[in-house]
């Protein structure tokens, strides 16, 4: 028998298994964290960069996303993950 669990997404409050749940929360934190980066690497080339263009920031935020051995990237994703978990518990009722 498959463990199921409460989702709240906007307006609805929808059963699914907990794997499901806890997959999609992950997703989330990793989204919420990439797109930070996105907009900190952007703003940042948009701002004191030279040759400043969305196209040079997003080559920027490819690099640096794509390097898999930065650790504060991945300390960021567990903080945001982790604090997205806490919000939708608390909306779980």
């Amino acid at each position: 028998m498959v463990e199921t669990t409460v989702l709240v997404v906007p307006g609805k409050k929808i059963s699914v298994p907990r794997f499901l749940k806890r997959i999609l929360q992950i997703a989330i934190g990793v989204a919420l964290t990439s797109a930070v980066f996105l907009v900190m690497i952007v703003g940042n080339g948009m701002v004191v960069g030279r040759n400043a263009s969305l196209q040079s920031g997003m080559n920027a935020w490819l690099a640096f996303i794509q390097r898999p051995d930065i650790l504060a990237t991945i300390i960021v994703t567990a903080l945001v993950t982790v604090l997205v978990i806490y919000w939708m518990r608390d909306r779980e009722g």
